[in-house]
């Protein structure tokens, strides 16, 4: 999978930030057609982002395109253009407000009509965003619409006005609530993603002054088992990187842990062994197996002791 702990956003109108995300630090780079883009500028904004592609070095991100909604007038427009002008500079297109498997089936069919026309060389992939009742209850069937779908995304601005709930600060937790009142969404869009074998994405944080918030976003999605959070400003990038990458000494600890348990079943023959004061087994393998996997992603390598 690709790694995608900072998602940033870039406005596809905005010649400036076109060219500025090319030099931050960010896991992927998603060119948003959609919402970041005035519906008077939505058209001419389909040939900045091909242009931005062609243009600038996205290389060692993951290049994605926010096209508008498949209900919309501009959705077959901006996937012709941008796959015709740049698809093979292109990972992933990205659906927002995807309610039905059948959204996704027009833009797979589409994606191989113009992959066979353009003679591309990469398959793209897609990345659907839950956004509303509708896609929250038809989870499952979107989750195994395509095999091309690689992430599920939580947009919680769009989710929030579906809901009637009149929450200004985007991807915000009310104090007044007593709990979470997101966490059945996200809860439920992690759980079809770990089952169909795709990616969970967290959505923005619009309070972007607001960087402790924000970090305290990054760590509750990652609790329930997310894979990043989407960036909204290069202030944000750094701590969603740290936030979904396991720190040193976790990544440090995973390694000794999965070393002891191979030694452990494949020398003493035993299923479960005291490690480090905690008894360890074939579910404490596997959690450790992610959490090596998740660091390996991100660039890192145990120091001198951790095996």
């Amino acid at each position: 999978m690709r790694l995608r702990r900072s998602c940033l956003a870039v406005p596809g109108s905005s010649d400036k930030m076109l060219a500025k995300a090319a030099t931050l630090a960010a896991d992927q780079v998603f060119l948003d057609l959609e919402d970041a883009v005035s519906p008077l500028e939505k058209v001419d904004a389909r040939d900045r982002v091909v242009d931005a592609l062609r243009t600038h070095d996205y290389s060692g991100k993951t290049r994605v395109v926010r096209v508008n909604g498949v209900t919309t007038r501009w959705c077959l427009g901006d996937v012709t253009t941008v796959v015709g002008g740049a698809g093979d500079r292109l990972d992933c297109i990205m659906v927002p407000k995807v309610e039905d498997a059948g959204q996704l089936h027009f833009i797979d069919h589409l994606l191989t009509q113009l992959e066979t026309e353009h003679e591309l060389p990469n398959r793209i992939g897609i990345e659907a965003q839950i956004e509303n009742a509708r896609g929250a209850m038809n989870i499952r069937e979107i989750a195994q619409a395509t095999p091309r779908l690689e992430t599920l995304i939580f947009g919680p601005g769009d989710y929030a006005a579906n809901m009637g709930v009149g929450q200004l600060v985007i991807g915000s937790i009310s104090p007044e609530y007593p709990g979470d009142q997101w966490h059945w969404v996200l809860s439920q869009i992690v759980t079809a993603a770990r089952a169909y074998g795709v990616q969970a994405i967290d959505g923005p944080y619009t309070d972007i002054k607001d960087t402790d918030g924000y970090r305290r976003m990054c760590r509750r999605a990652r609790l329930i088992g997310y894979d990043g959070k989407w960036v909204l400003h290069p202030a944000q990038v750094e701590i969603a990187n740290e936030e979904f990458s396991p720190s040193q000494a976790e990544f440090d600890e995973a390694r000794r842990l999965l070393d002891a348990y191979e030694h452990a079943t494949q020398v003493e023959r035993k299923g479960a062994v005291m490690h480090e004061g905690q008894m360890i087994d074939e579910a404490s393998r596997k959690i450790a197996e992610q959490v090596v996997a998740r660091g390996a992603a991100a660039g890192m390598a145990p120091t001198g002791d951790a095996r």
